[in-house]
């Protein structure tokens, strides 16, 4: 089978070519719901059952959400699942927000922590780690991790740079015994 962001890669493209001149943040809004609804292990085995339609599919998710999605949403859920993708659904948020945060010069940041960081702390290490990745806007989100016991790790797109405690006692612990 196919990998399955070279499946989403199309629809996330697709999506964004039609957001091109709407509001890009209220069309991840619908999909990063949708992704949530896809991804719920009753609608997955419902959308592999032959006995429920693809029309009983769509159904379920336009009614699912918050709010009425918009006609081009709906046409989009009815396109994946008659195409019998609604597992792909959390995969083309994925790349449709990645395809936003390019088009915005931005970037998401994941900071993990042992401790909590602080605004004027965070503020400094998103202006540091700015300009390391060509001074794009970062949208940082935080995770605290004890285990870390100190440091922090950063991961911004595939890039991780791991400053922690762990991970130096762990790289010691290979120099020692190797």
């Amino acid at each position: 089978m196919a990998d399955i962001a070279t499946i989403a890669r199309p629809y996330a493209e697709a999506l964004s070519e039609l957001a091109k001149d709407s509001d890009l943040a209220a069309w991840l809004e619908s999909l990063t719901e949708l992704a949530q609804l896809a991804a719920h292990p009753d609608i997955a085995s419902l959308a592999n059952n032959p006995n429920v339609s693809s029309k009983q599919i769509c159904d379920l998710l336009a009614t699912g959400t918050k709010s009425t999605p918009s006609e081009p949403i709906k046409q989009f859920i009815n396109l994946v699942a008659q195409n019998h993708r609604i597992s792909v659904i959390p995969e083309i948020a994925l790349q449709f927000e990645q395809i936003k945060n390019q088009r915005e010069g931005a970037a998401e940041v994941t900071i993990t922590s042992a401790f909590p960081i602080d605004g004027l702390a965070l503020e400094s290490l998103l202006s540091s780690i700015s300009k390391r990745f060509d001074g794009k806007a970062l949208r940082p989100t935080l995770i605290i991790d004890p285990e870390l016991i100190g440091g922090v790790k950063i991961q911004v797109g595939d890039e991780v740079l791991d400053s922690s405690v762990k991970s130096r006692l762990e790289a010691m612990q290979a120099a020692m015994s190797a």
